[in-house]
């Protein structure tokens, strides 16, 4: 057995650079190809991390701290996969080319385009926004469609989830909790401002999600609507126009708001079918990579030397993916054992 072998870690978000410092850890070479121009994934776009608002930031600069000195190419997409009779032969879009002797994909996911349900005005109404713009005003402080004094803002969980017409019956697990976070602060920027969450029923499974959740009910005065939104549209003064049913109370709601915001759900990374294709990878039937099961095999595929880390498989929260990320290298480091 030797230690030099080199391992590729498709994608640079927090499961990747966390399965790329293990390996490291474990005497291996890893080796991170990420398309985007720096690491960090999505989580590089947060402002607070759930439940405990602490800086998203911070958690990422720890990562990127974690792998410098490892191989890196970013703004890089993987051009062609080969499975040789020892390890893979990968050929990235800038022409290098890389020996491997295992794979780990660590690709992410995707948000659900949310201008693809119409009926909720994204990208028609001056003040509909998803929760990723949201992110990047909390960020910044820049987004033209957020006003400046608002009264009144509300927030649609299940955009694009547990929704069969929009061709995804899945639970994006983290969105209910996203949106009591994001509404926590959204109120604490603007605390005399009325917040509406609009749900299907919540799923807060996580340690001290209920806590959060009772929180922001309690002591924010955040409004939890059960009942889905069944009409936005937009006033004479600019403002969004939203009916709902609040089927605790059996009637119908109807609410003026100076900005909406669509949580728009968890998909399979756009890119996975092309991936999968070139090593004769199955996805299951949402469109994410298919582990061999979904108990106690999550990382490991049917291709020898072959792994998977985070949510390339299906919606996860931060804890999970790194926990998730170290399980993959500790698989990549037994199988890497058996190779002569």
């Amino acid at each position: 057995m030797t230690m030099d072998r080199k391992i590729v870690i498709i994608g640079g978000g927090i499961a990747g650079m966390e399965t790329a410092a293990c390996l490291r850890d474990l005497g291996w070479t890893p080796v991170i190809v990420e398309q985007s121009s720096a690491l960090g994934g999505h989580v590089a776009e947060w402002n607070c991390l759930f439940p405990d608002l602490a800086p998203a930031g911070k958690l990422v600069d720890s990562l990127r701290a974690k792998v410098e000195g490892i191989e890196i190419h970013l703004d890089t997409v993987i051009a062609a996969i080969n499975y040789l009779r020892k390890g893979y032969s990968l050929v990235l879009s800038d022409g290098t080319k890389l020996q491997s002797d295992a794979v780990v994909f660590a690709t992410g996911f995707s948000l659900f385009r949310a201008e693809k349900k119409e009926e909720y005005g994204y990208g028609i109404y001056d003040h509909v926004i998803s929760n990723k713009d949201l992110e990047l005003w909390f960020n910044t402080g820049s987004d033209e469609r957020v006003p400046d004094n608002p009264k009144a803002v509300g927030f649609v969980h299940c955009v694009g989830s547990r929704d069969i017409k929009a061709g995804n019956t899945q639970c994006s697990k983290v969105c209910c909790i996203t949106a009591i976070k994001q509404a926590i602060e959204f109120k604490e920027k603007f605390p005399k401002a009325e917040v509406y969450c609009f749900y299907m029923d919540l799923r807060l499974f996580g340690r001290k999600y209920e806590d959060f959740y009772i929180h922001a009910q309690k002591d924010m005065g955040i409004h939890f609507i059960r009942g889905r939104v069944s009409e936005v549209s937009e006033t004479i003064d600019g403002r969004v126009f939203v009916k709902a049913e609040d089927t605790l109370s059996g009637k119908p709601l109807r609410v003026s708001l100076d900005l909406l915001v669509l949580m728009a759900g968890i998909v399979c990374n756009r890119d996975n079918d092309r991936l999968a294709q070139a090593v004769s990878l199955p996805l299951d039937e949402d469109g994410f990579f298919r582990s061999r099961d979904n108990v106690s095999q999550l990382t490991l595929s049917d291709k020898p030397g072959v792994f998977f880390a985070g949510t390339c498989t299906g919606p996860k929260t931060i804890p999970e993916t790194l926990a998730e990320a170290r399980s993959a290298a500790l698989a990549v480091n037994e199988y890497l054992k058996t190779l002569k």
